[in-house]
C-alpha cells in the first residue's frame, strides 16, 4: 500500500514536472516568435563618425533631421547591380532620405580593391554621387563602431541582426533612431523601403 502510494506520488509528480517544463518551453517559444519591441537608443546615432572614402572624417551629427539608409556594399557581388537601385534612390528620394555606402570584404572577399579602386568602380560602372565611406568591417572583432550601434540592442534599443551578406540595409529616421533592417534581397527602390521615405 505504501509503496503503491509511494509510486503514485513519484508518477505524479513526474508528469507535473514535464507538464510545467512544456508550459515553459512554450512561454520561450512564444516570446521569441513575438516581433521585437523598439526602444529609444541608448547611445547616439548622431555620436557616431566615420571616414568618407576621399580620407575626410564625417560625423553623423550633420545628419540629424534627416532619414539614413545604411548599406554595406561590394564591387563583386550577385547584389552589386544594387549599386544602380541605391543611386537612383538618391536621385528620386533625395529631399527624404541620405544613402550611406560602406564597402566591406567580409563576404568571400568580394571588395578587395582600395578605396581608391572601390570610388573608381563606383563611379565608372553605376555613377554613385552619394556619400561613399573608407572600406569597414561589418561584423566580428574589428566590427567598424557604425556596425557595432546597429547591431547591439543595447546600443540601438532593439535590433540585434548582423549584414547576413552584402548590401544589407538599416534605416534610421529623423529623430536617430533605427526604424527598419532590410535584408540584401530587399532592393533600393522596392516599396518596403520607399514606402517608408
Amino acid at each position: 500500500m505504501i509503496k503503491t502510494l509511494f509510486t503514485s506520488n513519484v508518477v505524479l509528480i513526474s508528469i507535473l514536472t514535464i507538464g510545467i517544463i512544456f508550459l515553459l518551453i512554450g512561454l520561450t517559444a512564444k516570446k521569441s516568435n513575438e516581433p521585437l519591441e523598439k526602444t529609444k537608443a541608448i547611445a547616439s546615432f548622431y555620436d557616431l563618425n566615420a571616414t568618407s572614402i576621399d580620407g575626410e572624417k564625417i560625423n553623423f551629427n550633420q545628419y540629424r533631421g534627416k532619414k539614413v539608409l545604411i548599406v554595406n556594399t561590394a564591387s563583386s557581388c550577385g547584389y552589386t547591380y544594387q549599386y544602380e537601385g541605391l543611386q537612383k534612390l538618391h536621385d528620386l528620394y533625395g529631399e527624404n532620405v541620405v544613402v550611406l555606402g560602406f564597402p566591406a570584404n567580409d563576404f568571400l572577399y568580394q571588395e578587395r580593391g582600395s578605396d581608391s579602386d572601390i570610388a573608381d568602380f563606383c563611379e565608372k560602372n553605376y555613377g554613385v554621387t552619394f556619400q561613399m565611406f573608407s572600406k569597414v568591417t561589418t561584423r566580428g572583432r574589428n566590427q567598424s563602431p557604425v556596425y557595432t550601434w546597429l547591431t547591439n540592442k543595447d546600443l540601438n534599443g532593439w535590433n540585434e541582426k548582423k549584414p547576413t551578406w552584402n548590401f544589407c540595409k538599416y534605416l534610421i529616421n529623423e529623430n536617430g533612431d533605427l526604424v527598419a533592417f532590410f535584408d540584401k534581397t530587399v532592393k533600393p527602390l522596392s516599396k518596403e523601403i520607399t514606402s517608408q521615405l
